[in-house]
C-alpha cells in the first residue's frame, strides 16, 4: 500500500491535546486520524456528537431540587445503611 500526506489546518491547542490523548492511548495521532477516515469511508456518514440536552420538565424538576438543598428543605438522611433501609421501608 502506498501513502500520501495529508495537510489540514486546525488549533495549535486540539492537536496538542490530541497528540495526548493519542499517546496516553499508546496510537500516533496519524493513527487515529486514519481510522476515523476508514470509517468516514465504510459508513458514508459523519457523526457530530453533542451531549444530551435535558428537557424543559427534567430541567425545572432539577432546579426545583438545587432550591430545595440550599433551602434545606425535602430530603432525609444521611443514613446509615441500615437506616436507609428501615426509611424506604416506612415510607
Amino acid at each position: 500500500m502506498s501513502t500520501t500526506l495529508i495537510n489540514i489546518k486546525t488549533d495549535v491547542v486540539l492537536k496538542r491535546q490530541a497528540k495526548e490523548v493519542a499517546k496516553d492511548l499508546g496510537l500516533p495521532l496519524g493513527t487515529i486520524v486514519n481510522s476515523y477516515l476508514r470509517e468516514l469511508v465504510r459508513e458514508r456518514r459523519v457523526i457530530f456528537a453533542s451531549p444530551p440536552a435535558l428537557n424543559k420538565r427534567t430541567q425545572r424538576l432539577l432546579e426545583k431540587i438545587d432550591r430545595d438543598i440550599v433551602a434545606e428543605k425535602n430530603f432525609d438522611g444521611p443514613f446509615s445503611p441500615d437506616e436507609a433501609v428501615a426509611f424506604l421501608d416506612s415510607v
